[in-house]
């Protein structure tokens, strides 16, 4: 089975070997095509929704392996699999249905809801707070320290403690590798529904608000406000104390030194409005001619003024 969700990809359906093909509704074929089409509003989006169906269909992990350390004053919830190696920290608290894969960490007074999936080797430091439904990829670190240093007379740096913490809401999706700073003060938030790819820093205090993707390799610094359903690129990165607006898009590689406002597309860097940029883009290919032009002229002008 496959599916036809991208027009640029039609070609192939008139010689794939699959033998179902997700179409939309109002796909109509120009040639003869051997697979039979199963119409849907959404071929992508259906594609989803069985791949959910079979992962489902899988063996679940189940049981507390003996060789977890789960300290005596940890809650623990109904039909959790917590693997090999696993560390439970005192007085934290496991939903029902969790996963901790092996060689977790989770830290002293964290909470963990409902059909949360930790995978191996994620550390979530204490005072944390995971949301039902979260999965959290290998390797991510949710709560370590906030990148907070005051500089003193002496050309030295004082730490400033970060006695805050992370909060991550329902439904959230976070990659591999990806780090997420505690709060200096208060609470980096993490909101409903917001997907960050692999590899991803956020920085203390900063909050992500609901259904916000953010693709491998952003950065975003400290106390940065990000608005809700942004669409943000591989490799953007974010100033501190900005305020991203809502629906905004960021290509990759956008650098944003200034706050957004509601629904802008920006690109660049520093960021402007992606109409500008690709206008302003066509000058930046031919630069060079450009100033050899400069040059000629004013050799020219200088000559005539030799006269």
């Amino acid at each position: 089975m496959t599916f036809l969700a991208n027009p640029a990809y039609t070609p192939h359906i008139y010689t794939t070997k699959a033998s179902i093909v997700l179409v939309r509704e109002d796909f109509k074929p120009e040639k003869p095509i051997n697979s039979t089409l199963i119409r849907v509003k959404d071929p992508y989006g259906a594609l989803a929704r069985l791949l959910e169906l079979y992962k489902n269909s899988l063996p679940q992990k189940q049981g507390v392996s003996d060789l977890a350390c789960i300290a005596e004053s940890a809650t623990v919830g109904a039909d959790a699999y917590i693997g090999e190696f696993a560390s439970i920290g005192e007085h934290a608290v496991l939903g029902k249905n969790v996963k901790i894969y092996p060689h977790v960490t989770i830290g002293d007074n964290v909470v963990v809801g409902d059909n949360t999936i930790l995978y191996s080797g994620v550390r979530i430091y204490e005072s944390s707070r995971i949301g039902d439904e979260c999965t959290i990829h290998a390797n991510a670190v949710i709560g370590a320290d906030g990148f907070g240093f005051a500089p003193q007379t002496d050309n030295n740096y004082r730490k400033v403690a970060q006695i805050g913490n992370v909060v991550i809401e329902d439904r959230v999706e976070i990659g591999a590798g990806t780090t997420i700073d505690r709060a200096t003060l208060g609470s980096t938030v993490i909101k409903r529904g917001v997907k960050l790819d692999n590899l991803i820093q956020i920085g203390h205090n900063v909050v992500i608000d609901e259904n916000t993707v953010m693709a491998a390799q952003c950065g975003v610094a400290g106390s940065s406000k990000i608005g809700k359903n942004c669409m943000i690129g591989g490799q953007a990165g974010i100033s501190g104390h900005l305020t991203i607006g809502n629906d905004v898009k960021m290509a990759a590689q956008t650098g944003v030194p200034s706050n957004i406002k509601d629904g802008q597309i920006v690109m660049g860097s520093p960021a402007m409005e992606a109409s500008q940029y690709r206008k302003a883009f066509i000058y930046f290919r031919n630069f060079e001619k450009l100033v050899k032009r400069i040059d000629e002229l004013e050799k020219t002008i200088k000559d005539l003024r030799s006269r």
